[in-house]
């Protein structure tokens, strides 16, 4: 389901003013929750992907700016493999300069954790079917997220949790090359794990990181800015 901007259409005069009025309304309702969920994922990158370093490669990524965020309106299963689809074909086509990697954020979709991990096996059946193996990756983040090896309380599930699912769309050739500049890769995934367990689920939901805190905390900044600027 590709999000457009909504166009009045009808036969008269006051039939477009009244379609308009609506639209406008229905456009600006559908912008507001747009920017409601980017605030939340950018929030949640920032506090815990960057700040606890789950990922040592994403803070030079957002720096430079190739990051790009896809809020997605699909609903259903098929919509969202077709918003895949061109979001993998976009970042395939653009250089890696304009756009290296890709987040496809599913706030209608797939909030069941079983459903999610149904279509991941589709997501890379779509994939070998572009044939894009072995030059994108594709990398899963869900509020439920759990971990089949971990128990269901373990907060290193938290890895991989996010404030909606999400479909994270990687280089293989700029991960190689991030991977290659490390000297010991294999130790992210231990540190996440440690860094997350000293964390505990108190300190992980003290990061407030769920739905709603991005544009919960932009407006305590916005009254506390105006407060000391009376």
């Amino acid at each position: 389901m590709k999000q457009t901007t909504a166009r009045a259409q009808g036969p008269g005069p006051a039939a477009k003013l009244g379609t308009a009025s609506t639209k406008t309304l229905e456009s600006s309702a559908a912008e507001e929750e747009t920017r409601s969920v980017l605030l939340d994922m950018q929030r949640w990158l920032q506090l815990a992907v960057i700040g606890l370093n789950l990922c040592p490669f994403a803070k030079s990524v957002q720096a430079k700016g190739l990051l790009h965020w896809h809020i997605s309106a699909a609903r259903r299963p098929k919509e969202v493999l077709r918003e895949l689809r061109v979001a993998m074909a976009e970042l395939n086509d653009l250089s890696p300069d304009v756009r290296d990697t890709s987040l496809l954020v599913l706030p209608h979709a797939l909030q069941d954790f079983l459903a999610f991990n149904d279509v991941l096996d589709e997501a890379e059946a779509l994939l070998q079917e572009m044939g894009l193996q072995g030059v994108i990756q594709i990398a899963s983040f869900h509020p439920d997220y759990l971990f089949a090896d971990a128990p269901p309380d373990d907060p290193a599930h938290c890895s991989n949790r996010a404030p909606y699912p999400t479909l994270h769309l990687l280089r293989e050739d700029s991960l190689s090359r991030a991977i290659d500049a490390m000297d010991d890769p294999d130790s992210i995934y231990l540190h996440n794990i440690q860094r997350l367990r000293e964390l505990g689920w108190a300190g992980w939901q003290a990061l407030d990181v769920g739905l709603g805190s991005g544009a919960r905390h932009l407006a305590l900044s916005d009254a506390l800015q105006a407060k000391g600027g009376t």
